[in-house]
């Protein structure tokens, strides 16, 4: 039978599924007392399965509404399967998947902005979540704050209406005015963003909207925002990467049913969580999540280690002309990347937080799964957000210190070439990146242009660095990696 003879996946086909196949709650006890800014795989394949297990577990009915700020694609797909999608689990020894069900709404963010500002003024809602990607949060490369001048957020300040709101900042920032002035419940508000100190770069770019705002209450906003809204931090890790249409075939064959919206993962999940919640939530420490006084240490870990080795793999991978991280870590060089940069950046981490060796042997293992296919190109996306939180600051430190740094130049040298190329990863930045190779110009005033981009004109300006990223071009446009 063909997948496309098979009947779609709703709640009204779960009867018939192996009770292993079936969500570990009834979607249909839940209700919404989370909602959520972002309808992307990583969501629904991370903290919307820890939601569903602490659910079961606990006998507390904690449901999903998630909210999509622009795909109305992915919003009606979920509807039309009653928000019901599956996860398969990609373990070296075969897959496993299983639908899940603690999503149990799904809104787009503009045509839906009543229904939004609803529930974020509902008292029975008291955790907010976020997925929306660094630059979801519209921040100023100068002050870290929100840039009050970038086109979307200037309009959503100058809209007539709290409806024409088109940022999640502007349209959280509003819905939490409302529920201000109202005078709900305490409510947390968790940004799930592969950031340094994301609760706190989240709180700031709301409060800054709210400050910025021209509504006449913002004083009072703010004040009673102090005591009513936490911004815990958080660190969250799985490999989640975009589905294939392979992976969609094998999930229907999997359930007997047709989903429209599989998602895929490695069997490895963690979520590290600030213990600062001022209201209700899930018992997420059920399936496994860590409460912690504070999350810097694993967040600094996490950020530099697994996702700058996952950075620099993409890049180099790329220039090597290989297609997923798998397919680099069976290169002669691509275990000893992960081990080199890990151990070149172990100094700039903090105490308390995993240890970095064993880290990077967990690492080469989850980087080395065969039966993962996650794209170089997902992961190169956004290059010029994503290495200032990854590569930046580490390099910072240690060039301060007068360490030498081989493995980041390399890394910074495959970033600078991909910045190149006629099919270079989405950005941003790409416009400003492409100015940047003028012709005739020596590679040094390239790499020093390419990080004035990014802000670091300081390392733009330490000439030992950019001589020897630039050093490092050459071989990289032959795609040959030099280790």
């Amino acid at each position: 039978m063909s997948t496309d003879a098979l009947p779609r996946l709703d709640r009204a086909v779960l009867p018939r599924l192996a009770p292993e196949l079936r969500p570990a709650v009834d979607p249909a006890e839940l209700r919404t007392r989370i909602v959520h800014f972002g309808l992307g795989a990583f969501h629904r394949a991370h903290q919307a399965v820890f939601t569903e297990h602490a659910a079961a577990r606990s006998g507390e009915l904690w449901g999903i509404t998630a909210v999509a700020p622009r795909s109305t694609g992915t919003v009606r797909e979920l509807r039309s399967q009653d928000c019901l999608y599956s996860l398969t689990e990609h373990r070296p020894d075969g897959h496993r998947t299983r639908v899940l069900g603690a999503v149990v709404g799904a809104l787009a963010m503009g045509p839906d902005a009543a229904a939004v500002d609803a529930l974020l003024a509902d008292p029975e809602v008291t955790v907010v979540t976020l997925t929306v990607t660094e630059k979801g949060y519209h921040r100023s490369p100068s002050t870290g704050g929100l840039d009050t001048l970038a086109g979307p957020v200037a309009a959503d300040l100058a809209a007539a209406s709290d409806g024409q709101l088109t940022t999640v900042v502007g349209r959280l920032a509003a819905g939490l005015a409302a529920r201000m002035r109202a005078g709900a419940p305490p409510v947390s508000v968790v940004s799930c963003d592969n950031m340094a100190d994301n609760g706190a770069v989240l709180g700031r770019v709301v409060h800054d909207f709210v400050r910025a705002s021209a509504w006449p209450d913002r004083a009072r906003i703010l004040d009673r925002m102090t005591q009513a809204v936490s911004f815990p931090a958080t660190v969250v890790d799985r490999i989640v990467p975009a589905t294939s249409e392979a992976g969609r075939a094998a999930a229907d064959a999997a359930l007997g049913v047709r989903d429209a919206l599989p998602v895929t993962g490695e069997p490895y999940r963690q979520w590290v969580l600030e213990d600062s919640f001022v209201a209700r939530r899930p018992r997420w420490e059920l399936d496994g999540a860590l409460f912690v006084p504070d999350v810097t240490p694993y967040q600094l870990t996490k950020l530099r280690l697994l996702n700058g080795s996952h950075s620099a793999l993409a890049y180099l991978g790329a220039a090597a002309g290989l297609t997923t991280i798998a397919e680099t870590m069976a290169t002669g060089w691509g275990e000893r990347l992960v081990r080199a940069l890990c151990a070149e950046i172990a100094p700039t981490l903090p105490a308390g937080g995993p240890d970095p060796a064993a880290y990077a042997d967990d690492l080469v293992v989850r980087f080395g799964n065969p039966s993962m296919h996650h794209r170089l190109r997902q992961i190169a996306s956004d290059g010029s957000l994503k290495i200032t939180e990854r590569w930046l600051p580490a390099l910072r430190e240690l060039r301060a210190r007068g360490t030498s740094t081989p493995v980041l130049e390399l890394a910074l040298a495959a970033w600078a070439h991909s910045t190149r190329t006629a099919d270079a990863p989405a950005d941003p930045a790409t416009e400003a990146l492409t100015a940047c190779w003028r012709p005739a110009a020596r590679p040094a005033t390239t790499v020093r242009a390419l990080l004035r981009v990014l802000g670091a004109a300081d390392l733009a300006d330490d000439d030992g660095l950019t001589a020897a990223v630039a050093n490092r071009l050459p071989a990289l446009r032959t795609g040959v990696v030099e280790f």
